[in-house]
């Protein structure tokens, strides 16, 4: 493959939106408003893909209406069940949404800014008007901020949840020599298919214990964690990876109350534990089911959650 694609010719990640400031740089995709580049001084931040290329193990998707799994992809809503596509049929779930697949339209672009839109209107198991648009933009000085605003058009309420899928790196062959530090101090126990299967539980002295920050070594994480501490200053969960003097950092702003970590053992060999998602969620997996920190969307509310990456 190279990387020059024939004139008229729309790569698998839809449309291309390059934004920049100082010494970032990030490049936003029509397919699913994703984040397939994100970079510090000609460095990765973000374990990317190229543009002819569907986002492996996710990279860089937003989760929309809701992050993670639900079981059997079946829910209840204001009295009535519905039952969702299936789409990771070796567990039998409906996992991370219906839009990180849809093309979104762009807004408005600027040099360090770009804002995309997801159209409202319903879908098999979904049968709700939500529009959702989603504006990333960067700073020289604090790195790149991403808000989704959730807005409901419809005469009916939406149940909703918002998660993201960035993959982050400082540049290591493999996580093993990274030093990790998490600011959860629940983790919440799940089944082998990733479904909650108990109530969350202390951190302390589990392998999931990454307050004070330690060497991921073999740790194996596919785990969702709660509990988050936030910033005395600015409000923030932090979470950070460093490593050879290189520091990437991801904060989740109010309403973010879940990290979904993963360090990538179960990929294939090209990106298997070569960075860390750090996911930021909403809500737990299977929130359609069990309404654990599920927002409900009357008509004509609207949501908007913000999180972001700074490097040095």
């Amino acid at each position: 493959m190279t990387d020059a694609l024939t004139v008229g010719t729309v790569p698998l990640s839809g449309h291309q939106y390059e934004i920049s400031a100082g010494p970032y740089r990030t490049v936003v995709t029509g397919l699913g408003a994703g984040l397939r580049t994100v970079e510090f001084d000609g460095s990765p931040v973000l374990s990317g893909y190229d543009a002819d290329e569907l986002p492996p193990g996710g990279a860089g998707q937003l989760l929309a209406p809701w992050p993670n799994r639900i079981d059997g992809g079946n829910y209840s809503f204001d009295g009535s069940s519905y039952q969702l596509a299936l789409n990771e049929p070796a567990r039998s779930t409906a996992i991370h949404g219906l839009t990180r697949w849809a093309n979104w339209d762009p807004v408005s672009q600027s040099d360090d800014a770009v804002e995309l839109i997801c159209e409202a209107h319903g879908q098999q198991g979904y049968p709700f008007s939500v529009e959702l648009s989603a504006r990333y933009a960067l700073s020289a000085e604090t790195g790149l901020t991403v808000t989704v605003t959730a807005r409901n058009r419809g005469t009916h309420a939406a149940p909703y949840g918002l998660g993201f899928h960035p993959y982050l790196t400082v540049g290591t062959p493999t996580v093993d020599t990274v030093t990790l530090t998490l600011p959860a101090a629940q983790w919440l126990p799940l089944d082998s298919r990733g479904i909650p299967s108990g109530p969350l539980e202390s951190v302390a002295g589990t392998e999931y214990d990454f307050q004070a920050g330690r060497l991921v070594g073999d740790t194996s994480l596919d785990n969702a964690l709660g509990g988050l501490v936030r910033s005395a200053e600015d409000g923030r969960a932090w979470a950070h990876l460093s490593a050879g003097g290189r520091r990437v950092s991801m904060w989740a702003g109010a309403g973010f109350d879940w990290l979904q970590v993963f360090t990538g053992d179960s990929l294939g060999p090209d990106h298997r534990r070569k960075a860390i998602a750090i996911e930021p969620m909403t809500c737990p997996p299977n929130a359609f089911v069990t309404g654990h920190d599920l927002i409900v969307l009357q008509p004509g509310d609207e949501a908007a959650r913000t999180w972001g990456l700074t490097a040095e």
